[in-house]
């Protein structure tokens, strides 16, 4: 599996020359040293507990906690944007040495035994070439030596995308979607399910429930922004 994301990888910044992903500098690293300064400077480490979540939003949780690094405005909205949808897959490793960089995150990520990231349709991923999340879970693996798990979660369908709709319809348009196989690999495991953003909760929240169907021990969420 990691030797497939060496070859992915390498064809990937042969095909898109790396850049910054803010100034646009070509760059071997995925964001330039001046660049990189200004991001610590808007980093925002937070983890939050279910019950708070869950008094926030008025709605039942299936994982126990939430992880993110920024909020999601302003240049790192966009940064994000230009990871998932303009070409730029490459600024996953700046993300995830973001997160790993803060001891009380890498702390508590390895309380957990597998790592599972929010999957994207067959068609969703022929046009992009990649599944963002995916990237960024192998990446935490690679550097802390947990799991991935990549043959549970599984989307069954296609649908539009939840970024273009408004709170009520993204809970409806996500239901439904979500599948789970070889249930007995995370089964009394602690599970880790990883995506990008977070706005309403809705997706990982299906994933989670999904995910409960295996009896967990444990299920947190970890992203790179919240809303």
């Amino acid at each position: 599996m990691k030797k497939i994301f060496r070859i992915q990888e390498k064809i990937l910044n042969q095909i898109y020359p790396q850049t910054c992903g803010i100034c646009g500098k070509i760059d071997t690293k995925s964001i330039c040293s001046k660049c990189n300064l200004e991001l610590k400077k808007q980093a925002e480490i937070r983890i939050l507990q279910k019950e708070y979540i869950e008094e926030k939003s008025e709605k039942e949780k299936y994982f126990q906690e939430l992880m993110y690094i920024f909020k999601y405005e302003g240049q790192i909205r966009q940064l994000i944007i230009d990871y998932k949808f303009n070409e730029k897959s490459y600024i996953y490793k700046t993300f995830v040495n973001f997160l790993l960089k803060n001891k009380k995150i890498f702390e508590n990520i390895k309380k957990y035994d597998k790592i599972i990231p929010v999957p994207i349709s067959k068609k969703r991923y022929k046009e992009r070439g990649y599944n963002q999340s995916l990237l960024i879970a192998n990446e935490i693996s690679k550097q802390t030596n947990l799991e991935l798990v990549n043959n549970c979660l599984i989307k069954t369908k296609n649908i539009i995308e939840q970024s273009k709709l408004n709170k009520e319809d993204r809970q409806q348009n996500i239901q439904g979607v979500y599948s789970i196989q070889n249930e007995e690999i995370i089964t009394n495991k602690k599970v880790l399910l990883i995506d990008d953003i977070y706005t309403t909760g809705s997706t990982v929240n299906e994933c989670s429930k999904i995910l409960q169907q295996a009896r967990p021990e444990r299920i947190g969420v970890l992203v790179l922004a919240k809303d």
